[in-house]
């Protein structure tokens, strides 16, 4: 087979490279692996629990959709209270606090850019232990929920075996999570909650379909519009998370003896959504602290009367859900891309900006740039977040009810993501080729 050396790999050739490198298949394997574990694990029961008495509390006290909304990430495991049930909330929860902590802590804002690998290491082992915190605090709530509601016992024992079950469980997927990353394919976290939102399709799709085959033409033009929108929307999405601003960059001449030459003309990409998906992951993280807090504190009047005011179909939720993506995209962009150090670094190359002067006027043209596509970016993915609960409403159709935009953006963000991994190992391939020939 010809391939192409600087070209993107075509679809066959990373299927035969998947086959035939040890390599690339050794990670596909171990990521399968452990995404099956996981999987598993969500539906090995914690013992002690009253089932049947939880899903009853649940349908009398209206907890229905806040439910469905945790499930999602954390792929049926809170409804089914496995020993997993938390997933890799508590994890990602400890990233938000620690990277916003970061920017404001000097301390760690210099671990994160001066001591390297070292300094990263630093505060990966400092997350971990703010991920062990936060998955007590949840296990606590859920515990309190749970004997609340009657399912289980308030002796002292059941209750320290249930938060050490649960805890246990969040911290073996955090580690599960790390070991994706490091030896299998794509972000292991963003993984993990991709497998879960994946778990709960079928369940929506056959609802759909047997909503569909009543024979209301009313249901059947509103499932049909709702699939036509999903289909929109995951058009929009891939050109919003592959979208680039390209800054031409102009480099100095060059003289080696007699001769003078003139580098080729560069450009200096700038994504159109910085952050990728994971500003909607922390989004979704953060809405949903105020349900653990009302399922723990259920007879609390005050934190009942919150949570049913955000809680998802309100107005009051998709306004948070923007805010907190406008948000979290401005904080990720500015992690991601620093004006002055590229703009030092272009000075220190010799290269420049057309028109624009090195130094502070190229690091401002940068920032101002920057902060239009940011803004651009978040916008869209706060209106098509909000898009299909509004195509719900007006279909009537509900059976897609916890995935939303939210949930699509994550899958295909996040298999775009894998995907661009995957072919980067392959063009790894080629060129190890080359050397071997």
């Amino acid at each position: 087979m010809v391939e192409s050396r600087d070209k993107t790999p075509t679809a066959q050739e990373t299927f035969v490279q998947m086959a035939q490198a040890a390599g690339l298949r050794g990670r596909l394997l171990v990521t399968v692996g452990l995404l099956m574990l996981i999987r598993l694990g969500i539906y090995i029961p914690v013992p002690g629990i009253d089932r049947a008495a939880f899903q009853s509390a649940i349908q009398n006290s209206g907890l229905g959709s806040v439910i469905g909304f945790l499930d999602v990430l954390a792929g049926g495991g809170i409804s089914a209270l496995g020993i997993f049930a938390l997933g890799i909330l508590p994890y990602i929860n400890a990233s938000i606090i620690i990277q916003l902590m970061t920017a404001a802590i000097p301390s760690l804002e210099d671990l994160q850019k001066n001591e390297g690998e070292a300094g990263r290491r630093k505060i990966s082992q400092i997350t971990r232990y703010v991920a062990l915190v936060w998955a007590v605090i949840n296990s606590v709530m859920i515990t309190t929920l749970l004997v609340n509601v009657g399912a289980l016992s308030p002796a002292i024992p059941s209750i320290a075996e249930t938060v050490i079950a649960l805890t246990a469980g969040s911290m073996f997927v955090m580690w599960v999570s790390e070991l994706i990353t490091e030896r299998g394919i794509g972000n292991g976290a963003s993984l993990l909650i991709f497998v879960s939102i994946v778990s709960t399709l079928p369940q929506s799709i056959g609802q759909t379909l047997e909503l569909a085959q009543s024979g209301d033409r009313n249901i059947v033009g509103g499932v049909i519009i709702l699939l036509l929108v999903f289909l929109v929307m995951i058009i929009g999405i891939v050109f919003v998370q592959e979208g680039t601003r390209r800054i031409p960059i102009i480099s100095a001449r060059r003289q080696v003896g007699k001769k003078t030459y003139l580098e080729k003309s560069s450009y200096l990409p700038l994504r159109l959504n910085q952050g990728g998906v994971m500003p909607i992951i922390f989004a979704s993280a953060v809405l949903s602290l105020p349900f653990a807090l009302g399922q723990a504190f259920a007879n609390n009047v005050v934190i009942g009367q919150i949570v049913n005011y955000i809680r998802p179909g309100t107005w009051l939720y998709p306004l948070i859900q923007l805010v907190l993506i406008l948000f979290f995209s401005y904080f990720y962009a500015s992690l991601i891309v620093n004006p002055v150090d590229m703009s030092q670094n272009l000075k220190k190359m010799g290269a420049s900006v057309p028109g624009i002067r090195p130094g502070k006027a190229t690091s401002d043209y940068i920032e101002r740039v920057l902060n239009r596509l940011t803004f651009l970016g978040a916008i869209f993915l706060g209106l098509v977040a909000v898009l299909p609960t509004a195509v719900e409403g007006a279909t009537q159709v509900r059976t897609f009810q916890g995935f939303g935009a939210t949930s699509l953006l994550i899958l295909v963000g996040v298999a775009i993501d894998t995907a661009k991994q995957i072919q980067t190992y392959v063009i790894s391939q080629r060129y190890e080729g080359m050397v071997k020939q």
